[in-house]
């Protein structure tokens, strides 16, 4: 009989989609978000997933300079596997978006797989009154947000990130975006194994239904066959049961602060690390193990934390 796979965990620390006034919890300064981020991964998550805030207003940055304070506390006190983000927020230019991953090195970096219609409108329903920044109305309520992912984009960030040792957490919103993979899968621009994150239920991309979850497995499956590793991103509600559906299959999960901010039905989770337990008791409740950081990186080909520079 086959060894049960193990399930990698990673941990969305912070993101760019929520603001600082949905949750308290949310991680906002360098501190909170290095202590996010350890929590995490103490709690079992292998890899965690960074974005940068503006201390002041909670506001997404992305200097290199906002990423250096919690990338170097996190290092020094965790073996986790680093994961800078190029995506940024969907209001951020191409160049501002790649610059901390190609100033840090980091063993894994996120790369959106597609231009989208990308819509955070809807949670405007649920959190105007308590929105406290000017910026957080303006930002959520914006129904013109095209993210901007083109082939060149793409082709730009793979050149730049990979001739530092750099591989790719490859998000993909639709099924439009497991193609252009396979297009630079073709030219050789990316190698195996890839490491897929298929992202459910955003607005301006496929849904949240199971039926959609095994279409884009499915399709990944035939596409790339045994050169991937799949895993899932569920938003909000569907964090958990998308989870679970891709941990029963032989997938990776994701979860975090990023992805939803919710620890069960009404309630807001206290921790990254509370969603990370969450799921690591659905996983191991599947008689599964979590893969720890070290397997992660073999099971992802990453070149080790030796290799990066910060």
């Amino acid at each position: 009989m086959a060894k049960p796979h193990k399930v990698i965990i990673t941990c969305a620390v912070t993101g760019a989609i929520h603001t600082p006034s949905m949750s308290e919890h949310l991680p906002v300064t360098a501190s909170e978000i290095a202590e996010a981020a350890i929590g995490a991964a103490e709690a079992g998550a292998a890899i965690v997933h960074l974005h940068a805030r503006d201390p002041e207003d909670g506001r997404p940055v992305q200097t290199p300079e906002a990423f250096l304070p919690f990338l170097q506390v996190i290092k020094q006190r965790s073996s986790c596997v680093i994961n800078i983000t190029t995506g940024g927020a969907p209001t951020m230019s191409i160049a501002d978006r790649i610059r901390p991953a190609e100033r840090w090195r980091p063993e894994l970096a996120s790369l959106n797989m597609g231009s989208m219609n990308f819509g955070l409108f809807p949670m405007l329903k649920r959190f105007d009154e308590q929105l406290k920044h000017d910026w957080e109305r303006e930002y959520l309520g914006n129904k013109d947000i095209l993210f901007h992912n083109t082939f060149a984009d793409i082709e730009y960030i793979l050149t730049t990130l990979s001739a530092a040792g750099t591989r790719f957490e490859f998000e993909c919103y639709d099924t439009a975006h497991l193609y252009n993979l396979k297009y630079f899968l073709d030219g050789g621009l990316v190698k195996a194994p890839l490491f897929i994150q298929t992202v459910f239920g955003l607005m301006g991309g496929i849904g949240a239904h199971p039926d959609d979850v095994m279409h884009m497995k499915r399709t990944a499956d035939r596409l790339f066959g045994d050169q991937y590793r799949w895993s899932v991103l569920g938003a909000g509600r569907n964090q958990l049961p998308i989870a679970a559906i891709a941990a029963a299959m032989g997938g990776n999960v994701r979860v975090g602060l990023e992805d939803s901010l919710w620890g069960a039905p009404g309630r807001l989770a206290a921790s990254n690390a509370e969603q990370v337990v969450s799921v690591r008791k659905i996983i191991e409740g599947m008689g599964l193990e979590i893969a720890t950081p070290e397997e992660a990186r073999e099971i992802l080909d990453l070149s080790g934390v030796d290799m990066v520079a910060f």
